[in-house]
């Protein structure tokens, strides 16, 4: 494997390039996140249940980073989850991300750095080779649409695990993963996090 080199220039879509804010939590919808609107419609509740019951403190942290407070919780089935409460300021992702009732990517969306980051946060792994960013198996109708946003990104990926995840692999991609995210965030093993390094170019 060789080594990712440092980002030596900031992208104009990397996780750092600007202030965070609540539409960076469409991370989580990207991923097996969940987002439904309460009564009249004029809240909306945010939570995602996680693969990973240690990454629960990121995530919180990643809400917290953009105003918008979370706490972790224990899902009847006994999975570890991260939600926030009924809240005006998530309605406006609440009404990108569905139509009706049923979870929906919105039309030519840009998948910057800020967003992805958040997805790797909650629904990421990397395993020092490639990249799996798991999707939701509830709405398999988001995940052309994920792969499109991706590759607009500059991360074309694969399917993997009976298409239950985006798979990036490829020095160059990876590198370009890299410089999107940022640096792994507090909490997190660097074994965690790309950036050590990558496969073969591709």
């Amino acid at each position: 494997m060789r080594p990712v080199s440092s980002v030596s220039q900031l992208s104009l879509f990397s996780a750092g390039a600007r202030p965070p804010q609540p539409g960076d939590l469409a991370g989580l919808l990207c991923g097996p996140g969940q987002i439904v609107r309460f009564g009249s419609g004029d809240t909306a509740r945010l939570s995602v249940v996680l693969a990973d019951p240690r990454r629960a403190p990121a995530v919180v942290a990643a809400c917290v980073a953009v105003g918008i407070d979370a706490e972790p919780t224990v899902t009847g089935s006994g999975a570890t989850a991260v939600r926030t409460t009924f809240r005006r300021d998530l309605v406006g992702l609440a009404r990108s991300w569905t139509r009706g009732a049923v979870k929906t990517v919105p039309s030519g969306m840009q998948l910057d750095g800020a967003v992805l980051r958040v997805w790797m946060v909650a629904a990421g792994r990397w395993d020092g080779r490639g990249v799996d960013l798991l999707l939701d198996p509830h709405a398999p109708q988001t995940h052309l649409a994920l792969i499109a946003a991706a590759t607009r990104a500059g991360i074309p990926p694969a399917r993997s695990g009976r298409g239950t995840a985006l798979r990036i692999t490829g020095n160059r991609r990876i590198r370009r993963f890299v410089e999107l995210v940022g640096a792994p965030p507090t909490g997190l093993a660097p074994d965690e996090w790309p950036g050590a390094g990558a496969g073969a170019d591709g």
